[in-house]
């Protein structure tokens, strides 16, 4: 049985970095597993004005139903001011509402942090992790993944260096191995 995993790209950005490695990650995983991608920057801002006076939105109500469907999240974002970007945010709230029906829940997750910065995007792993935790996400502890000074890991064409994508490989196999012990 195929299992779907959601990619999660934490930018919107033409040129992103994060959706660069988020595409070669997918291409990396085994083909019991259907990698799709779940696009937040359509999303209205969350208001829960809107669940409570039933004018929910139907970008809402069709994401809230994709994320239900998954088996599995990978997330793969930047930072912004140390933290995670305001258009993930918006998504994680967004399928975690109305109270009551998270769809985030008991999913195993997998964190990858993309940055042009020395800092790996720390602050937006760790932040992303403490949501994930409370959103009730099995979020995978190791190994971590922080691509920092990202422009190292391409090559003059911008592709992907070859050690890079074992790096990766190794990090979908080691979320393949969470996702399977979780299941």
């Amino acid at each position: 049985m195929t299992k779907k995993i959601g990619m999660i790209v934490g930018s919107t950005r033409k040129a992103s970095f994060s959706k660069k490695f988020a595409d070669k990650l997918a291409s990396l995983f085994p083909e019991e597993f259907e990698v799709v991608f779940s696009e937040i920057g359509h999303l209205e801002m969350f208001d829960q004005d809107y669940d409570d006076e039933g004018t929910t939105p139907a970008s809402w109500q069709a994401f809230r139903q994709e994320i239900k469907e998954l088996d599995g999240v990978m997330f793969v974002t930047p930072e912004y001011n140390r933290s995670v970007p305001p258009v993930l945010k918006n998504a994680l709230d967004i399928a975690s509402r109305p109270y009551g029906e998270n769809v985030w829940s008991d999913k195993a997750g997998a964190i990858v942090s993309v940055s042009p910065g020395a800092i790996s995007g720390f602050g937006a792993n760790h932040h992303l992790r403490q949501i994930l935790s409370f959103l009730n996400v099995h979020t995978m502890a190791q190994p971590e993944a922080y691509l920092g000074s990202v422009l190292n890991f391409l090559d003059d064409e911008g592709e992907i260096k070859a050690d890079t994508v074992e790096f990766l490989q190794v990090i979908v196999d080691s979320y393949v191995a969470w996702f399977n012990r979780l299941a």
